[in-house]
């Protein structure tokens, strides 16, 4: 076993953010199929618009990557989009979002897939690509709009939102990496097939045998042959499908509620899947000092994790104010009830 590290050293030049207004209580949800019997275990969740979709937000978080960044798009030369709700089921967000940013004809461009872990894959191939040399700058982005069945215990978390980042030269980075470790077995925790409209969970596969066997083990892979203890992270983030799973495995790992704090958004705006990790990594960017060494743990069900170190630099004080933060998307909010929500999700059929 070994940490992943590219030959070239690399980092983050720009970041983005994207999270809808929209924000449907947990409680509503439940008072339509529990008559409010219970508790919920989340505040709320960001819910798309009907004018918005997995593209249309990451051409948001992508223009805000850029405004930091500083940089042309035309030298982006590739631009990868991780979700579990692309618009088409044939037809790439890669190029429509490299369009909408002006980063065509002259880029490379794909869809990544890995259930919630596809986000930080998008990273990780842009850390390669650039690592290796082939160009200097390349963007990853980890959105979703999340499907939940009506009545199931994913209804109360399946959100949207994400973020992007683009990766470039360690001489230009917000932060630089110091290395990544990914650890995946196939675990069937969570699926959906061809043609289903909504996923279903592998009930006891989806906490021991899945999210933490990988989580715990990419984190501590990565942080051992790296020499770094908990304590040398200001901050971490860890997969967010609810707001126990990252609590627990950071109690495991030694790490204090106090590191978690600023990354941990479930309970604000729900499990965003592919964009979990990264918004979080997001909000901790927004925060950071330099100097700061954070830490990004993916989990993605089917099953897998990518654990990334990242030391920020000085220049993310002269530009993390060029676009708007996490916390601004966040705080614009509006509430609205199941009927609307129903609406908005087209969960409503009509024949």
């Amino acid at each position: 076993m070994s940490v992943m590290k590219p030959v070239r050293e690399v980092g983050i030049v720009g970041y983005g953010a994207y999270v809808p207004r929209y924000r449907i209580p947990a409680e509503e949800i439940s008072r339509v199929w529990t008559d409010g019997q219970g508790g919920v275990p989340i505040k709320e969740k960001s819910v798309p618009g009907p004018d918005e979709d997995t593209a249309t937000m990451a051409i948001e978080a992508a223009r805000n990557a850029l405004s930091r960044a500083s940089i042309n798009p035309t030298l982006i030369r590739a631009l990868w989009v991780g979700s579990e709700s692309h618009p088409y089921a044939v037809k790439p967000t890669s190029t429509i979002v490299a369009e909408a940013i002006g980063a065509t004809p002259d880029t490379q461009a794909a869809d990544f897939e890995f259930a919630c872990k596809a986000g930080t894959e998008t990273i990780e191939a842009a850390i390669g690509f650039v690592g290796s040399g082939m160009a200097n700058y390349a963007m990853g982005i980890g959105m979703d709009t999340a499907q939940g069945r009506p009545g199931d215990a994913l209804e109360y978390t399946a959100a949207a939102g994400g973020a992007a980042c683009i990766i470039g030269p360690k001489d230009e980075s917000l932060a630089y990496l110091e290395g990544s470790y990914s650890y995946v077995s196939d675990t069937p925790d969570f699926f959906r097939r061809p043609y289903q409209h909504y996923p279903q969970h592998g009930e006891r596969f989806t906490g021991d045998p899945a999210y933490f066997n990988h989580v715990l083990t990419a984190a501590q892979h990565l942080m051992e042959e790296l020499g770094h203890q908990p304590s040398d992270y200001a901050m971490a983030v860890f997969h967010q499908p609810n707001a126990k799973f990252p609590q627990r495995a950071a109690k495991i790992l030694g790490f204090s509620a106090e590191q978690m704090e600023v990354g941990l958004l479930v309970n604000e705006i729900g499990n965003t899947y592919a964009g979990s990790s990264l918004l979080g990594f997001s909000a901790m960017l927004d925060k950071a000092q330099p100097g700061d060494r954070l830490l990004i743990v993916s989990f993605g069900s089917g099953a897998g994790s990518d654990a990334l170190s990242f030391v920020v630099t000085d220049e993310i004080e002269k530009r993390r104010h060029k676009a708007p933060s996490t916390r601004d998307y966040i705080a614009r909010r509006k509430v609205i009830d199941y009927g609307i929500y129903v609406r908005y999700r087209n969960k409503l059929h009509m024949h």
